[in-house]
């Protein structure tokens, strides 16, 4: 590490020459700025760098090497591990760093690097266009995206990184480099679901597909009707066309204007489907689980963007997840899954959640790193509550219900989806020949893993 002298001389440096605000412990804004979305994460880096474009990022990456700081690099969104954050080294923030530019012509949006999904879905909102995003608008487009990116639509479009066409980066040397089919090929590959291993990604290219209209139906049931909601569920959606996505989601009734009061702080059976075409088709689709006993139903054409913040959960919980990608969503599992769920921690913001992948996912690109493509289903047990001392009965349920799906596991999984869960379950989400591949790419764009700080490649 660098002496006191040349560390506060080369501080007073980047205050100086990076156009956004840098902050130290004691400087105002600055526990606000290390404050985290899960509240579990509670940590106090040296300096924090407020990036406002690439140079930027440049001269932050510059002076944690030139001080030999840990880096972590912090984009829009979650960051459940709290992987975005350090004690005692550099964050490069790139949260005001949201420029999203729509080309109509040419069907593609550029994504700066710390733009969530709300600021790429409502630019390309008036455009009749989307691409592949998330389940709810907080989450940052750049660790989604470069970690495979799933959501709502991505039965029809395949994976958000399927529909990656380039990007820039900032490298741990602190030069930059582009990233797409024919310019770096290889390091191309790698960001298919590498993460932010080789460099910090300024800039994003993505595919846009014609959205005319989009529809939900939100059906709530009391919980002695999960069993049969669920297998419903998966009839309707294996039966129904890649348009249809969604899931099933176990979760405490929220004071929401809609939900009866009876119901409020209470476990509740919910089935999202999500439609992209219009509500006529959509209720002919739904159906069978209209027909099902339920409490509250949604039905309706909305804009994505707004459907995209129904299941927004605010920042400052506790926040413990895990996943598991499923070979089958057999009978036998739909009452497993459905026994976990009676244990949950309610009330509470914990979700339960099954959803269908399938459709443009498994159809699209085998050689990428996103081994979980070719399952049908999977599940996400999402625990998030207030207080610390429902850590360990909050931990535990996820785990608990996360080991009882395992008989069904393909052993493949979304890193997005989980937390640090050690190096075993990083190669479960690359694959064990891309790992290799990986390690390769990372011994060239940074053999000194600075970007350490994620789901980490080890350079080989």
């Amino acid at each position: 590490m660098a002496s006191p002298t040349k560390a506060g001389a080369a501080l007073a440096a980047l205050r100086e020459d990076l156009v956004g605000d840098v902050l130290a412990p004691g400087d105002t804004g600055y526990d606000e700025a290390r404050t985290l979305y899960n509240s579990m994460i509670d940590r106090r880096p040296a300096v924090i760098a407020q990036c406002v474009d690439a140079n930027d990022v440049v001269r932050a990456v510059r002076f944690g090497r030139d001080l030999d700081l840990p880096i972590a690099v912090r984009g829009g969104g979650h960051s459940v591990a709290g992987m975005s954050l350090n004690d005692g080294g550099l964050v490069v923030d790139l949260r005001h760093m949201r420029a999203v530019t729509v080309d109509p012509a040419a069907m593609t949006v550029t994504v700066a690097g710390g733009a969530t999904m709300s600021d790429l879905d409502r630019a390309c909102q008036p455009h009749g266009l989307a691409t592949t995003g998330g389940r709810v608008s907080t989450t940052g487009v750049g660790g989604f995206v470069l970690g495979g990116g799933s959501g709502w639509l991505e039965r029809c479009w395949g994976l958000a990184v399927d529909n990656l066409l380039g990007a820039d980066l900032v490298t741990a040397d602190g030069s930059t480099v582009t990233a797409s089919a024919e310019e770096n090929p290889e390091l191309f590959w790698g960001l298919h679901g590498g993460g932010g291993n080789f460099g910090v990604a300024t800039s994003l290219t993505l595919r846009l597909h014609e959205l005319p209209a989009f529809s939900i139906a939100m059906l709530f049931f009391l919980p002695e009707f999960g069993d049969d909601v669920v297998r419903t569920y998966r009839d309707v959606i294996d039966a129904g066309p890649v348009e249809a996505g969604g899931g099933v989601i176990y979760l405490t009734g929220q004071d929401e204007e809609f939900m009866p009061r009876h119901l409020v702080g209470k476990l509740l059976c919910g089935a999202l489907l999500t439609y992209a075409g219009t509500e006529a088709d959509l209720r002919k689709l739904a159906e069978p689980l209209l027909a099902l006993p339920h409490e509250v139903e949604i039905v309706g054409q909305m804009p994505y963007a707004d459907v995209q913040c129904m299941l927004d959960d605010p920042p400052g919980l506790r926040n413990y997840w895990s996943a598991e990608y499923l070979t089958a969503l057999t009978d036998d599992y739909v009452n497993v899954f459905c026994a976990g769920a009676s244990r949950m921690p309610v009330p509470s913001g914990t979700l339960h959640v099954l959803f269908p992948e399938g459709g443009a996912v498994a159809d699209g690109p085998a050689g990428f790193p996103v081994p979980y493509r070719g399952a049908p289903w999977g599940m996400h047990p999402f625990a998030a509550w207030e207080d610390p001392a429902d850590d360990e009965r909050c931990v535990q349920w996820v785990r608990d219900v996360r080991a009882e799906a395992r008989p069904w596991a393909t052993g493949d999984v979304y890193l997005n989806f989980i937390g640090d869960e050690g190096a075993d379950r990083v190669v479960a989400g690359l694959g064990a020949e891309n790992t290799h591949r990986l390690a390769a790419l990372k011994r060239e764009y940074d053999p000194d893993n600075v970007f350490r700080f994620n789901h980490n490649i080890a350079p080989e």
